[in-house]
């Protein structure tokens, strides 16, 4: 099947959508039993834990960890947001610089200024955007940022999304209650799907979607460890507990060159692969052997295929063994047997 198409469904009671590319899996999001990222909280400061840096807040769902508190006193009331999915047993990591995104704009309560997406270069563009950013925010003392969907995209439907952000802002903001409690839920995976997968797409939402276009298919390919690359190498895909290790195997090729051409086609498809398993955390890569002076081509072409991936992923570099190594967000809810069956 070619083109986009989104479906939005359920894995047994869980909700999931898939966003499908020319028949292929390309992007994958699945509800948690962990609270979803963007959860907003009024929390109790609790405890600090000095060798981190951080303090131990608590929240209706649990303790959660918030980093850099210097002069929070324990017992404080503050607002902190859900900013990951913890590890089993691990406190949730949150944040006290809470914001509020949406489809068009991304609204920083503690970020003055109206910006624009620096992927939006046409200059009668952004004139066009701030005169609506200036329109809607007016005299507040919120930042906006407009994101580069509205390149484009009606003035009147920005201007909506706008208000209604900026709104929800204010109304959280205000609050000044004194007992820990959720103040809101983050998005679940249909109304993410619609945030951020905004090229166009056929949309579908009818039941069984998933069996009828292929993404229950493709789900049972994920569970196997091995992937293959183009070109005939593959990786070998193999989460623990401490770290997800990848092996990058050459296959049949025994060419001079085999080592950098697979270890470039590993660039190119690690972060959907990555993506699609919902996998975060310390990320070893064990490439094919190849000359060092190879390096920096490898680097260039991992850092090229990155650019476009929307989990924070950090290029951390070379072990003294000669491994790559990645620092990735655990924004995803991990793909796991459990779900599918």
């Amino acid at each position: 099947m070619k083109g986009r198409t989104i479906v939005l469904d359920h894995l047994k009671t869980r909700e999931a959508a898939a966003l499908m590319v020319d028949g292929k899996l390309e992007d994958f999001l699945i509800e948690g039993d962990a609270p979803s990222i963007g959860t907003i909280y009024r929390a109790r400061a609790d405890r600090p834990v000095k060798g981190q840096g951080g303090m131990f807040v608590s929240t209706p769902d649990g303790p959660a960890f918030l980093r850099q508190v210097k002069g929070l006193a324990p017992g404080t009331m503050l607002l902190v947001q859900v900013t990951g999915f913890a590890e089993p047993g691990k406190a949730i990591p949150v944040t006290s610089k809470v914001l509020f995104k949406s489809r068009f704009a991304i609204v920083t309560p503690l970020a003055p200024g109206l910006n624009i997406s620096r992927s939006i270069r046409d200059e009668d563009e952004r004139d066009r955007l701030l005169e609506i950013a200036h329109a809607e925010m007016g005299e507040s003392g919120f930042g906006l940022i407009l994101r580069s969907s509205c390149a484009g995209a009606d003035a009147d439907e920005i201007a909506s999304d706008v208000a209604n952000t900026a709104g929800l802002a204010s109304q959280i903001m205000a609050d000044e209650g004194t007992t820990a409690e959720k103040l809101i839920d983050g998005d679940g995976p249909h109304t993410l799907g619609w945030r951020e997968w905004t090229d166009p797409a056929e949309i579908i939402r009818d039941p069984g979607g998933f069996e009828h276009h292929g993404v229950l298919d493709a789900l049972e390919e994920l569970q196997q460890t091995g992937e293959a690359l183009t070109g005939g190498g593959h990786i070998y895909i193999e989460p623990t507990r401490a770290l997800v290790a990848i092996d990058v195997n050459t296959g049949r090729d025994t060419s001079m060159a085999a080592g950098l051409k697979t270890n470039l086609a590993c660039a190119r498809a690690l972060p959907r692969a990555l993506r699609v398993r919902g996998l975060g955390g310390q990320i070893t890569l064990d490439l094919a052997p190849m000359p060092k002076k190879d390096r920096r081509a490898f680097e260039t072409a991992l850092r090229a295929a990155f650019r476009a991936d929307p989990e924070e992923t950090a290029l951390v570099g070379w072990t003294p063994l000669g491994h790559y190594e990645l620092q990735r967000k655990r924004g995803r809810v991990p793909v796991t047997v459990e779900q599918l069956l």
